[in-house]
């Protein structure tokens, strides 16, 4: 269990603003799946951003003591995925978002309003 989902889901949303992420989307999902209580899903411009994106938001969550599980999909950076337990991080390359539409498939998830 992550220590404070909603502060580790808005730590990896500003990272990926921080380092040029596009479409910045977080997505309460916890009333409606036992994976995660926030999904953050962001693109890159190339599969180099896309990896620079996922290094980043890795440290910089690790740096404030979020436990990590793992990542899938990093060495073709395609659509990297960060586990942080119950924040899970999407990263992908544009097209690969436009094909997977994750947040169409999870619409019942509630938008995360990221007004600073």
């Amino acid at each position: 269990m992550t220590k404070d989902p909603r502060k580790c889901a808005d730590i990896a949303a500003k990272t990926l603003e921080d380092k040029k992420g596009q479409d910045i989307v977080v997505l309460d999902i916890s009333n409606i799946s036992i994976i995660s209580d926030y999904f953050v899903i962001a693109s890159g411009t190339s599969h180099l951003h896309v990896k620079a994106l996922a290094d980043e938001v890795e440290k910089k969550l690790i740096q404030a003591g979020y436990d990590f599980r793992g990542k899938e999909g990093y060495a073709q950076a395609k659509w990297v995925l960060l586990d942080f337990y119950d924040v899970v991080i999407h990263i992908f390359y544009k097209s690969e978002r436009e094909h997977y539409m994750l947040e169409r498939l999870w619409a019942d998830g509630k938008l995360v309003d990221r007004a600073h």
